[in-house]
């Protein structure tokens, strides 16, 4: 790219077409995540519906789904990574190189998701009692594990594809597939969790066989659109195992701190998790209420990031940085359009905060809980309600921004220190040593999404994380 086609990011028509392209990106992702986390949600509601066995089938499911986080949390670094370099490629307009780096992205992931079902299968009770030592949860949690297991691999699929897809600005289709799961999981959950419409009563089990055929349902849709409606990439079934050395090495050098990133954090949310495990059965209930909320009431935030990695990239592609494009102009157009975000992000913020609190005590209503647990529910969604604002600033700026300009390794690092550092130590100490109440404890696990926002805002605004890949 010259520096004439360079100097053409700044004209009016083309910051007009960035920021329509960048809302309908947020707002399709946001729309997918409303619909994937709506299912946990009706899991979770409908679950909460078993009368006198709710609570801890809830726990059970909630324990199970730790699990699950932790590979999600890698699987989006795999995605992420995805994004992040096929973004790049996508601004220079190099198909050939974003299937090449999509093809590792999903090897990686299917040889990881395997090692999860396998791992699942074989060790159920050790893997489980690391998040409580009540038998009554985990009991329960084994008879989920043992069906859900089975949509690891599904999930990791069409996450990687999915990421591939988003960095061509390709994201309704996710959108699509989230509605067809939903209709699916819903239909089943019903169907056979209540035993109805002629299906047997099977509680738990019955919410683990819906959530299976949903991610089932997911996965194929995605196929097929590749397969048979895809215009931007031109994909056959082959180039899923075609790649080249090279490529492959600058996917890796670009994802690998972005899923040790997503690994760190799972981890660490598990270890939350832990502590929160070995409290009273209504902490266990309460957080997982309160976080399924949390995420349902997040979508836009989680959108807006993922819109921003995406748009920065492409945006510094096509300013041809990698390419020996001018790189005080391309920072010129590049600051004008972070700064923005960052306004944005913070609206967001406040936005879901308002929400989220003024709610809380209508959504706790749908659930069949006692008054020590609503209560306990209520308070944890009110700290969420402030945490947030960090939350929709920090997340959006780091992973989103930095990570979408190439600074991967600065976003892994940043994690590492905070919740290793500090969120997991104090929270130990304020659970185990100094005993105090439980929600005194979930402020101090959610407190590194405020504290967070001073290192973004001085990251960011430095414009230091522009790299070349």
């Amino acid at each position: 790219m010259t520096t004439d086609q360079t100097l053409t990011l700044s004209a009016p028509a083309v910051r007009r077409d960035f920021w329509r392209r960048w809302g309908k990106l947020l707002l399709t992702i946001a729309g997918q995540n409303i619909i994937v986390y709506g299912v946990n949600l009706l899991d979770n509601i409908m679950i909460g519906r078993l009368g006198d066995a709710a609570e801890l089938a809830i726990a059970g499911v909630f324990i199970v789904n730790q699990i699950q986080f932790l590979l999600q949390m890698i699987m989006n670094g795999v995605s992420d990574g995805t994004v992040v370099i096929c973004s790049r490629y996508w601004g220079e307009k190099n198909i050939a190189d974003i299937k090449k780096a999509a093809s590792a992205a999903l090897r990686f992931g299917l040889i990881l998701s395997g090692a999860f079902l396998a791992a699942a299968l074989l060790f159920p009770r050790p893997i489980l009692s690391i998040f409580t030592n009540k038998p009554d949860v985990i009991d329960e949690a084994v008879k989920y594990l043992g069906i859900v297991a089975f949509t690891y691999v599904l999930f990791a699929a069409t996450q990687i594809l999915l990421g591939m897809l988003r960095s061509v600005e390709c994201a309704f289709i996710g959108f699509i597939n989230s509605c067809a799961a939903l209709v699916v999981n819903l239909t089943l959950n019903y169907a056979l969790i209540f035993g109805r419409l002629g299906f047997p009563k099977m509680g738990i089990r019955g919410a683990a066989i819906a959530t299976l055929a949903a991610r089932a349902v997911e996965l194929l849709i995605v196929i097929v659109y590749l397969a048979f409606f895809d215009k931007k990439l031109n994909l056959r079934f082959s180039d899923l195992f075609r790649t080249e050395r090279e490529i492959t090495k600058k996917y890796f050098k670009v994802a690998l701190p972005v899923i040790a990133s997503g690994t760190s954090w799972g981890i660490a949310m598990g270890l939350q998790t832990a502590i929160l495990g070995r409290l009273e059965d209504s902490v266990i209930t309460a957080n997982s209420i309160a976080s399924t909320v949390f995420q349902i009431m997040s979508v836009f935030i989680y959108g807006s990031a993922t819109a921003s990695s995406v748009m920065i990239g492409k945006t510094i592609g096509e300013g041809g940085l990698d390419r020996g494009g001018d790189p005080e102009k391309l920072k010129a157009e590049i600051k004008h359009r972070a700064g923005w975000m960052q306004v944005i992000f913070l609206i967001l913020g406040v936005s879901t905060g308002l929400a989220l609190f003024f709610s809380r005590h209508a959504i706790l209503g749908f659930y069949d809980l006692t008054p020590e647990t609503e209560a306990l529910a209520a308070r944890f969604m009110a700290v969420l309600s402030v945490t947030v604002a960090g939350t929709a600033y920090q997340m959006a700026c780091l992973t989103g921004i930095v990570r979408g300009g190439g600074d991967t390794r600065f976003v892994f690092i940043n994690d590492l220190i905070f919740m290793w550092g500090i969120i997991l130590p104090s929270s130990y100490l304020a659970a185990f040593v100094f005993e105090l109440p439980p929600v005194v404890i979930f402020i101090c696990l959610k407190a590194d999404q405020i504290l967070k926002c001073a290192v973004a805002v001085v990251k960011v605004n430095r414009y230091k994380w522009m790299k070349k890949i």
